[in-house]
């Protein structure tokens, strides 16, 4: 018999055993035995109490010491606040946003703070589950770039990447269900050895405005810009930006993927998703003032938020055993935490960019993004209302 099976019989035989006699009680209690395969004792027990509906068996154990209203309250916020982390950047992540909570919220107790350090990744990936969401993918904007294949080295193998400076480049495209017609581009360089991630925001994807956002992310990173890598799309793959590269003072190696190969800009290719993608989605921007707003966005909060704030993975070491790779990752860090122990990166870098973190407050950029954003969706959706009257 089935656990519901026998409950039902339970329910069926508990009236008539309650109003029984003795000698009857005994036959019935020998009948409950025989049909259900109970011990005598077990089934006196049974019998004697009163029925219930059938509650969810309890997990064996301890009671959790993260299973608290409170404790879940803030890994939750603090979660939210760095856009769905895995549980392995958030557990590395919280200590660092933790302080910046406390601030806001001074009714914090010393217990639940412990409590919230004390998590693993795998019990912040446990308490999280319920509130994960999927999202869809989106479409592919590179097209070939065939002018330049024979000028521009294919990177045959792996840059010295013991200091910064050495980046991977691919755009994303803002087009919706169609790659037709003028729309927004996203530009995003990714540092090999940091992680540390720069993203624009450009009009289509000519060559003079891509090169005008290189210009404006070498402007912006702490560091000399010292090898450029893309893929092989007609946006990188063309003379205005084999000339800049050319006559570039500082003659940073400017290379291609191979073609059909993501796996070439694997840095880059993942940023295109916590970078760009979870801050923008999925949308078609086609309305060209969107550049300025974007870009401010980029600059400047988005920013300072994904490089001081969030730790990124970094892959450790990788062999082969057998038919599969194995790979082993270090501890997640921001790439401001890689700068900051980097011997390639002069004292004064250290120093301003100590400063500049010391003044950040993560939840305050995050608060000052979503405004930016709210102001920037406002007008896509003005823009898709009036394209669909037309």
């Amino acid at each position: 018999m089935t656990r519901q099976e026998k409950q039902a019989y339970f329910e069926a035989i508990y009236p008539r055993y309650r109003r029984a006699s003795q000698p009857e009680k005994s036959r019935i209690l020998d009948e409950f035995c025989s049909v259900c395969g109970y011990r005598r004792k077990y089934a006196i027990r049974k019998l004697g109490r009163r029925p219930t509906a059938a509650q969810p068996r309890k997990k064996p154990g301890r009671v959790s010491r993260y299973n608290q209203p409170d404790v879940i309250k803030v890994i939750r916020e603090i979660w939210f606040a760095t856009d769905q982390m895995c549980g392995k950047r958030l557990a590395a992540a919280i200590p660092e946003w933790l302080p910046h909570y406390e601030r806001m919220h001074p009714e914090l107790t010393a217990s639940v703070r412990n409590t919230v350090l004390a998590a693993s990744p795998a019990t912040l990936d446990r308490l999280l589950k319920p509130a994960r969401v999927q999202t869809p993918k989106g479409l592919s904007g590179t097209r070939p770039g065939t002018l330049l294949k024979q000028q521009i080295p294919i990177r045959s193998g792996y840059w010295d990447v013991s200091q910064p400076g050495f980046m991977e480049a691919d755009t994303v495209a803002h087009c919706g269900n169609s790659l037709a017609g003028d729309f927004v581009w996203s530009l995003t360089l990714t540092d090999i050895l940091t992680g540390w991630t720069e993203c624009r925001a450009t009009w289509n994807k000519g060559s003079t405005g891509v090169v005008n956002q290189i210009k404006a992310i070498e402007q912006a990173l702490p560091f000399a810009l010292r090898g450029f890598d893309c893929d092989n799309g007609s946006e990188f793959l063309n003379y205005h930006l084999l000339r800049y590269f050319t006559d570039h003072p500082g003659q940073p190696q400017f290379t291609r993927s191979r073609p059909y190969r993501k796996n070439d800009n694997a840095h880059v290719e993942q940023k295109n998703w916590t970078h760009v993608r979870h801050l923008f989605g999925y949308d078609r921007l086609e309305d060209q003032t969107l550049v300025s707003q974007m870009n401010d966005l980029y600059a400047h909060e988005w920013s300072l938020l994904q490089n001081h704030f969030r730790p990124t993975m970094k892959l450790k070491e990788k062999q082969r055993v057998g038919g599969r790779y194995q790979k082993k990752y270090a501890p997640p860090e921001t790439p401001y935490a890689r700068m900051m122990v980097s011997e390639a990166v002069s004292d004064e870098a250290k120093a301003a960019l100590k400063t500049q973190h010391e003044q950040l407050n993560p939840f305050e950029l995050k608060a000052t993004i979503e405004a930016k954003l709210k102001a920037i969706f406002n007008k896509v959706t003005v823009t898709s209302n009036v394209r669909q009257r037309i």
